[in-house]
């Protein structure tokens, strides 16, 4: 086959097989912005979740509870210390993605080894499958 042959035909040109260290450093900068703000919200819920109720200046509740308001307290708290497990889970799953970009491994799904389209990695940074692999995964197709 021709040089010419190959140019004409571009069903034959080699696939890309990983991003370009130009895109590495988009999703760098979008996963970084992301990153600060999850850990900002992460330190406010811990902040609620530690708050032990010792009417100090931080407390503006009266100091007279009704057990209403304890129950309302101790719910609010749960639901703030669950919210805080999944944005310390999302933090986690970034830094992970931080680190599939140093290695140049990001953006390639882990079970098909397609590239995950930049769309999707724009919308959930932290993705490791394509949505074919995801659909194939939730069919039972493979684990």
């Amino acid at each position: 086959m021709t040089d010419s042959q190959k140019v004409q035909n571009p069903s034959e040109e080699p696939k890309k097989v990983r991003y370009s260290d130009e895109e590495l450093e988009e999703f760098r900068t979008i996963i970084n912005d992301m990153l600060e703000k999850a850990r900002a919200e992460y330190d406010t819920l811990r902040k609620v979740v530690m708050h032990n109720g010792t009417n100090d200046i931080e407390d503006t509740t009266p100091s007279f509870k009704t057990v209403e308001d304890d129950g309302a307290m101790q719910l609010s708290k749960e639901e703030a210390s669950l919210h805080a497990q999944r944005q310390y889970k999302f933090i986690q799953n970034l830094e992970a993605a931080l680190v599939r970009i140093e290695n140049k491994t990001y953006g390639i799904c882990r079970v098909t080894g397609k590239l995950i389209p930049k769309e999707r990695l724009r919308l959930v940074p932290h993705a490791t499958l394509t949505v074919e692999a995801k659909e194939m995964l939730a069919k039972g197709k493979i684990k």
